[in-house]
């Protein structure tokens, strides 16, 4: 949720946003008139209601036939302020509307246009060269007995799988590296609710009513999460927090759910788009003066990671069009497959300034310089990528060896029971 008063006085900057993302800029101007609607219409109710009780207090000591019509003045005016009361409603609740569709405004600088327009910022790590044919990810996983997607289809259909054996091992392996490197970082770790009500959801910048990569339990009116960080964004709703002595940091780990609606032909074989995985995924939140700030060292952490699995990677600053609603700036690091000669996305980090915050209504408490209160104002939130069920594809992929065996990356050792190798069980 946008700030209407901030857009009001910056129309200009809202609309090149909007061209940004290549959405519709016209939301910008059918907001401001649909505000100024709604303002006028509250001052008339607010008039009304106050002729009113001046009325009342009129009618107590009249007599007779003022008595009379000033009763029936209070009647006519009762039907006002009850109709002028439905209109105001009515269109604060278009604001409202309009409001729930009109994404972030972008950090400015980033690259406009869609998914295609990012930038890369950096690569990292050399490409590996191979002596032979490498085995994509599943063929490798299933040499290991560590992936079976076809009892995983047999149990639950398309895109899902079993991990086992070192491949069970290999994502708790990576979840437990993520976590104590989270916890060094000052995170406090957070196991969170798989399930949320549609106003948590919807807090966070999901419409529950247009997305079909949400799975819906519509018996109980709760939604399945495609990341911890739905839960962790309404952790705080309606509070206020005290950022006086820094950021508040979560490491939530969780189970995964997404339709992939849009993705029918798309990542087929494998584990790289499916509808259930696990995620260990950060969470802050902050002032507005140090999102910016917190959002660099996110990415820093996430690379951090990403050394430890020794795979390629590079960094890329996402296009405006390619941004979900609630990020004004976005980053993700891509590792390289082999068998795909391509980058793909492992982690992404988003600042969201004060978007989700406003919308779930978590304020931060203001001080003065003497240390007294000074109200309270609306907080800043993030989140990024720390670890997920996707990075064993550029593990397996990157660290194989020509009897399909893998190594495995020195500071995953400690975390496998000093395992240095996985050997193919076939």
């Amino acid at each position: 949720m946008i700030d209407v008063k901030h857009l009001a006085e910056n129309p200009e900057l809202y609309r090149a946003s909007q061209r940004a993302r290549e959405a519709d800029e016209s939301l910008v101007d059918q907001i401001i008139a649909a505000d100024a609607d709604r303002r006028a219409a509250l001052q008339t109710f607010e008039n009304l209601r106050a002729e009113q009780k001046v009325l009342s207090k009129k009618i107590g000591p009249a007599k007779g036939e003022e008595k009379q019509a000033l009763l029936d003045q209070a009647k006519e005016l009762a039907a006002n302020v009850k109709a002028a009361e439905a209109d105001a409603d009515a269109k604060n609740q278009l604001v409202e509307d309009l409001n729930n569709v009109f994404p972030n405004l972008i950090v400015e600088g980033i690259p406009s246009g869609g998914e295609e327009n990012f930038e890369v910022l950096k690569t990292v790590g050399e490409l590996p060269e191979f002596d032979f044919e490498p085995r994509d990810h599943l063929e490798l996983g299933e040499m290991l007995g560590a992936i079976d997607m076809e009892r995983g289809a047999k149990v639950s259909g398309s895109r899902f799988y079993f991990l086992q054996g070192v491949g069970a091992q290999l994502e708790m392996a990576l979840t437990q590296m993520g976590m104590a490197q989270a916890v060094e970082a000052g995170f406090t770790p957070i196991i969170t609710p798989t399930l949320v009500r549609p106003e948590t959801m919807n807090g966070t910048g999901f419409n529950v009513e247009h997305d079909d990569e949400i799975y819906r339990i519509e018996k109980d009116d709760l939604y399945l999460v495609g990341t911890s960080e739905v839960a962790l964004a309404g952790y705080y709703a309606d509070e206020i927090l005290d950022l006086s002595d820094g950021p508040v940091r979560f490491a939530g780990y969780s189970t995964c759910y997404r339709r992939e609606a849009g993705s029918a032909g798309k990542d087929t074989r494998g584990i790289i788009r499916v509808h259930q995985f696990n995620k260990l995924e950060m969470f802050i939140y902050t002032t507005p003066e140090e999102a910016e700030a917190e959002h660099e060292r996110l990415l820093a952490w996430e690379e951090e990671m990403l050394a430890k699995i020794e795979v390629p990677y590079r960094v890329i600053d996402t296009a405006a069009g390619d941004l979900g609603p609630s990020a004004a700036r976005k980053f993700d690091c891509e590792a390289w497959v082999p068998t795909q000669d391509a980058y793909r996305e492992l982690t992404s980090t988003s600042n969201c300034t004060t978007f989700q915050a406003r919308r779930h209504n978590v304020r931060q408490r203001m001080f003065n310089d003497d240390g007294a209160k000074a109200g309270t104002r609306i907080a800043a939130t993030l989140n990024g990528t720390l670890a997920t069920t996707r990075w064993l594809v550029a593990i397996l992929e990157n660290h194989q060896n020509k009897d399909g065996s893998v190594n495995v990356p020195t500071a995953l050792q400690p975390y496998m029971g000093g395992k240095t190798v996985l050997e193919p069980i076939a």
